[in-house]
């Protein structure tokens, strides 16, 4: 069995949209070296200024230097057929396979990680990095960031791990041992403890820090399929880079993981999330009574300090409702703050003459008031039982205005005794209501109570 081991200079970014710079090739036996290769290559666009500080690689150096299609086929006499080891090999090899395919080649390899070997081999490091590992092995590396470098230092690294333990690359090379496609400071052991059950999962880096929120009906396939499709590669390779741990919280249902994940992305806000990045603006209606005596209405965005009659997500959605109630109440669009003339310049039918004082106060105030009673009506909280997250438990959400508001897991027994109250409080996410509207229509009119609006205290 022969091994490859690289290491390659890229442009940076992915494998989709980066070049390679450089490349070195050692081949090794399963006893020493035996044959190396090595070259600049030309990766037809640009190099960042911020990669030739790390490289010292330069647009001028690789301008003369082959393009990869010039070195495709002695690159593959290399590398097909033999066991292509790397340091965070996934990185290496992804962008030599993406090279490869755009010249209508599929390279096919085993693959090996000298991180995750390492970390079985010398257990106990506070990193992993290649610039770590040999300090404490004492293994010599010239001209760090340049690939041939970085390759003997690799090769020196797996030399010693090939010769002095050796059950660790025979073990590694096992066919679905599950670990290739892990990021490489992730524990196969931790893999397998994950569960194959509907959640929302959290990445954590070597910092502790959690970097990405999902969710999943399957939280170990999802987690898998982070690192193994062909989807959002540099969203991939970033991750793979970073996540070191995992953690989970199992929520029964799909309905309730998504509402949980829009919770934790808004509460943690995620480096590596970018759906519920930008806050949405939330908009009111507000009432108001003018110095003559009219009661007004205006539309605003929502703030912590008012309340609003009602909620909505856009300017639009707003004025279609305040439209409505226009027209069935006979109101006057200009009270109402869709309009800065007179109703009668434009010879509005809805309204009664009220912003002519045509129509005293107390007449105009009464269809307000059957308005706001509406509005009050149609404002119920809804209750909605779900399956837990086992057999023996039940999950219930309050929506008040359609938000989130509290949810909480309780024993199968005690669900006719669950009250609002018994509920956690949880920070109201807009988000959450598009996610009601998207499901209530597959619930059992069983599933849902409709409860009147309390007023709670703070």
């Amino acid at each position: 069995m022969e091994f490859a081991i690289v290491d390659i200079e890229t442009t940076g970014g992915a494998p989709t949209g980066g070049g390679i710079t450089e490349i070195a090739v050692l081949i090794h036996d399963g006893e020493s070296i035996v044959r190396e290769y090595q070259t600049l290559i030309n990766p037809e666009h640009a190099i960042p200024t911020y990669i030739t500080g790390l490289t010292g690689i330069d647009n001028f150096m690789v301008r003369e230097a082959p393009k990869f299609a010039q070195i495709l086929e002695e690159l593959w006499e290399l590398l097909e057929g033999k066991v292509f080891v790397a340091h965070q090999v996934n990185f290496d090899f992804s962008f030599i396979r993406e090279a490869f395919l755009k010249e209508g080649r599929d390279l096919k390899s085993e693959k090996l990680c000298t991180v995750r070997l390492s970390r079985k081999a010398f257990p106990g490091l506070s990193s992993y990095s290649l610039g770590r590992l040999c300090e404490t092995q004492g293994i010599p590396i010239t001209a760090r960031h340049r690939a041939m470098g970085d390759a003997r230092a690799t090769a020196i690294l797996f030399d010693r791990m090939i010769k002095q333990k050796p059950d660790i690359i025979s073990s590694s090379l096992k066919k679905n041992s599950g670990e290739t496609f892990l990021p490489p400071n992730f524990p196969i052991s931790k893999f397998r403890q994950i569960p194959e059950s509907c959640g929302v999962y959290y990445m954590i880096n070597e910092k502790g820090k959690i970097v990405y929120v999902g969710k999943a009906i399957n939280i170990r396939e999802r987690f898998k399929n982070h690192f193994s499709g062909q989807a959002l590669p540099e969203l991939k390779q970033k991750l793979k880079a970073e996540v070191v741990d995992l953690k989970w919280q199992v929520t029964g249902t799909e309905f309730l993981a998504l509402l949980v994940e829009s919770l934790e992305i808004r509460r943690l806000w995620p480096k590596y999330n970018s759906a519920l990045k930008i806050p949405k603006t939330l908009w009111g209606l507000f009432h108001y009574q003018d110095g003559s005596g009219y009661y007004r209405f205006q539309i605003a965005k929502v703030t912590r300090f008012l309340k609003p009659l009602e909620t909505f997500f856009s300017t639009d959605e707003a004025n279609a409702f305040l439209k409505m109630g226009i027209e069935q109440y006979g109101l006057c669009s200009r009270f109402s703050g869709l309009r800065k003339v007179n109703c009668a310049v434009v010879q509005d039918p809805n309204c009664q003459g009220a912003c002519v004082s045509e129509e005293v106060p107390s007449e105009y105030n009464s269809r307000v008031e059957e308005f706001l009673k509406r509005i009050s009506s149609s404002q119920k909280e809804l209750m909605i039982t779900l399956s837990g997250k086992d057999e023996t438990e039940v999950a219930v959400c309050l929506f008040e205005r359609g938000i989130l508001s509290r949810y909480g897991f309780f024993p199968k027994e005690d669900n006719e005794k669950i009250t609002s109250e018994m509920l956690e409080i949880v920070p109201q996410v807009p988000e959450t209501f598009y996610i009601l509207r998207q499901f209530i229509h597959l619930f059992e009119p069983t599933q849902i109570r409709v409860l009147e609006t309390i007023e709670r205290g703070s």
